[in-house]
């Protein structure tokens, strides 16, 4: 696998406060995304447009979805046994220095196991998985997670 990878994104302004979001087309190939977002500035600032994904979401849905995906791929390699994954997400945006900053993001994972004997193995991954997170290892924000995992209850034989 190669060092350097590119990830394509254009933006395209619609209207007011609003745009789209889409991967462009390169060298004659199909998009690298089927699939335009449209995106636009949050309700909490002036002329905000409701009900529309704002680059403070995706900024935040950038680190949960690399956390899902780096602990998809270290649970995978370590043949740990789970049942499902989820993961809720918190961006923090505050004035850090006179400038708006995302200032943290909070993780909260929960990952449903079968038997309460993967419980260490499963925090372990989970830790793993922040610390390898390549999106959290390029943003400056704070990265907390607060990790549940929830053993399913075996049923009397």
């Amino acid at each position: 696998m190669e060092n350097n990878h590119e990830y394509n994104v254009e933006v395209e302004w619609i209207n007011t406060r609003k745009g789209k979001m889409y991967s462009p087309e390169l060298h004659n190939f199909e998009a690298d995304l089927p699939n335009e977002i449209e995106v636009a500035t949050p309700t909490q600032f002036p002329d905000g447009i409701p009900h529309t994904w704002s680059p403070e979401h995706l900024f935040t849905s950038a680190v949960s979805s690399c956390l899902m995906t780096t602990f998809l791929a270290i649970a995978e390699y370590s043949k740990l046994d789970f049942e499902s994954f989820k993961c809720k997400s918190k961006g923090i945006l505050d004035k850090v220095e006179g400038k708006f900053a995302m200032r943290e993001i909070q993780l909260y994972p929960e990952v449903v196991i079968k038997d309460e004997a993967h419980y260490d193995k499963t925090l372990k991954v989970l830790e793993k998985a922040k610390k390898a997170c390549l999106i959290s290892n390029s943003v400056k924000s704070e990265v907390n997670m607060f990790p549940q995992i929830i053993v399913l209850q075996q049923e009397a034989v």
